[in-house]
């Protein structure tokens, strides 16, 4: 990295959290703190949405899916539209009547103490979880890339976090992520029209997209049944839609963005804002990591973008087989960039797209040679490389300054998804827990408490993010987390807005069943995760209203 990087990677983080800290400083009572005054109009709470959702997981991983599996991934979306229109229909309206400040108040009325503090400790779990691999993700990726010490990274990233968020609370968040969001965009789009410029003279976007297709990156839609297939038509819409419907509807990293709204219509608004404009850019993301195929199709790629697994096999009794590797994946390279352009070049020449194709499965074979070996060099090493395709994109080939503003937008994202977790993990811990067993003191003891509880959630995030470890692909890990809970979760909900009949004790019973199962059947790798959202959601809905049914008399006191 250059100096002018540093300037505007420094500068850029600076400010966002200097803003933040004096723009929020002070607040008073819970009500500002925690729900931020109320003062939130649409367009801070779209993008105050769409940037807790979208962490540094986002920019890097989602490029390096597309890179390696086409865009596909976008279908996960196709569910966000349906339950932001649900949520803004029955989930909003019911916060608001009862102005609550975290979404498991609401039970509590509607059940019993106990289903009130179960939901929240799920809550709690699961996104204690998911705010360490926020700061994990980015923390990992610039450590391997850049060289940089993991555990300082870690540290940096959360308590620059940690500063702002414990100063201002929710309004600090809300305002800070209108800046992140900022940069992301400015990043992203800088980053796609370079890589469009960057393609050889000839290649124009609608040849680079034609490419693309030939090795089946541009399949977007698959109606298939097959289980086994993690992202078709189907997961999306239902599976997609009950996570989505859980997410947005009772995780109170979110509930809280929109509970800051100035009024229901404003909440409303928001959030049908961010289901117009999410799925266009994931799309849009997604189609920067196919740009970033369709480039190395023309210029030459590491047998695996992550450097410090090559270093290591490199430097062991294996390094003459992987340079061997490496010699034949330059050869598939030359072959692939002739019948690339000839394709190009020829109407979609029928003979270059067979060479493609089997151009293609030697590539496939030969990278997974190249992970064998680094496995047998160091069976602990991570070989799935799609987290580092696009930070190793935009360090080698990017211009100066740009790097700068890039690694700015995967540090933004990191910061504005934890901001909101910690936010809502010390919001959850001093309203449904510590307030609720410990009432009557005055509302700066309230505020002083919740900023304790940021303060130690911030430091638990730091302590999930150093002992953490790479997965399939980090936008899959953190989907997974929620998808294990978010479906008891969300029963629980649509058991107290539409079954009143249904008392706490048979939700207690069943929430309690259902998370043993759901986590029986993730283990036993029964069903792709989207799936659990659903399954988990229909179990819970089914086991309490048996008990109901069957045993009314004993699920009507307390147990």
């Amino acid at each position: 990295m250059a100096i002018i990087d540093w300037v505007v990677l420094l500068c850029t983080l600076v400010f966002i959290v200097g803003y933040g800290a004096w723009k929020t400083k002070g607040s008073k009572n819970v009500q500002e703190y925690i729900r931020g005054g109320n003062e939130a109009k649409w367009w801070t709470i779209g993008l105050s949405v769409m940037a807790t959702q979208a962490s540094a997981i986002t920019f890097l991983s989602t490029p390096g899916q597309a890179f390696h599996s086409g865009m596909g991934f976008v279908q996960f979306y196709f569910g966000l539209p349906i339950a932001m229109v649900i949520i803004c229909l029955v989930f909003i309206p019911i916060y608001h009547k009862l102005k609550v400040y975290t979404a498991y108040e609401y039970l509590e009325g509607r059940f019993d103490l106990k289903t009130r503090t179960l939901a929240a400790i799920l809550f709690l779990i699961q996104r204690g979880l998911a705010a360490g691999i926020t700061i994990f993700a980015p923390a990992i990726i610039l450590s391997a890339v850049l060289g940089w010490n993991l555990l300082t990274l870690n540290i940096v990233i959360g308590v620059l976090v940690i500063i702002y968020t414990v100063s201002g609370g929710t309004k600090a968040v809300s305002v800070t992520q209108k800046q992140q969001m900022a940069v992301i965009f400015i990043g992203m789009f800088a980053a796609f029209f370079i890589i469009i410029d960057y393609l050889p003279q000839d290649i124009t976007f609608q040849k680079a997209l034609k490419i693309a297709g030939a090795s089946g990156k541009m399949d977007i839609l698959d109606f298939s049944f097959d289980l086994n297939n993690r992202y078709t038509v189907w997961t999306g819409l239902i599976g997609g839609t009950f996570l989505m419907l859980s997410y947005f509807g009772t995780d109170q990293s979110q509930v809280q963005r929109y509970l800051s709204g100035k009024s229901v219509r404003e909440s409303q608004m928001g959030l049908l804002f961010n289901g117009l404009l999410k799925v266009p850019m994931q799309f849009f993301i997604l189609l920067v990591g196919i740009m970033v195929f369709v480039f190395y199709q023309f210029n030459a790629s590491p047998l695996n973008f992550n450097p410090s697994a090559t270093k290591i096999v490199k430097n062991s009794a294996y390094a003459d087989e992987y340079n061997a590797l490496e010699k034949k994946q330059v050869d598939i390279e030359k072959e692939m960039k002739i019948a690339q352009f000839q394709y190009a070049d020829n109407n979609s020449d029928q003979l270059a797209l067979k060479q493609i194709q089997k151009l293609n499965e030697l590539d496939v074979l030969n990278r997974k040679a190249a992970r064998d070996l680094i496995l047998k060099a160091d069976e602990s090493q991570e070989t799935n490389d799609k987290d580092y395709v696009f930070i190793h994109f935009i360090l080698n080939n990017l211009p100066r300054g740009l790097i700068g503003l890039l690694l700015a937008v995967i540090l933004s994202a990191a910061m504005s998804s934890t901001a909101s977790e910690l936010n809502a993990l010390a919001s959850t811990t001093t309203i449904d827990l510590y307030k609720r067993n410990i009432p009557g003191r005055s509302d700066q003891y309230y505020v002083s408490v919740t900023k304790w509880f940021t303060l130690a959630w911030g430091i638990l995030a730091i302590m999930v993010a150093s002992v953490a470890n790479l997965f399939d692909n980090l936008i899959q890990l953190v989907n997974i987390i929620g998808s294990i809970f978010y479906g008891n979760i969300l029963g629980i909900f649509l058991l107290a807005f539409f079954f009143k009949f249904i008392k706490g004790n048979a939700v207690f019973i069943a929430a309690i069943i259902t998370q043993l199962i759901i986590i029986g059947v993730w283990f036993a790798d029964i069903l792709p995760y989207l799936w659990l959202n659903l399954l988990g959601c229909v179990v819970i809905m089914t086991i309490a209203w048996i008990l109901q049914v069957l045993r009314p008399g004993n699920y009507e006191t307390a147990i």
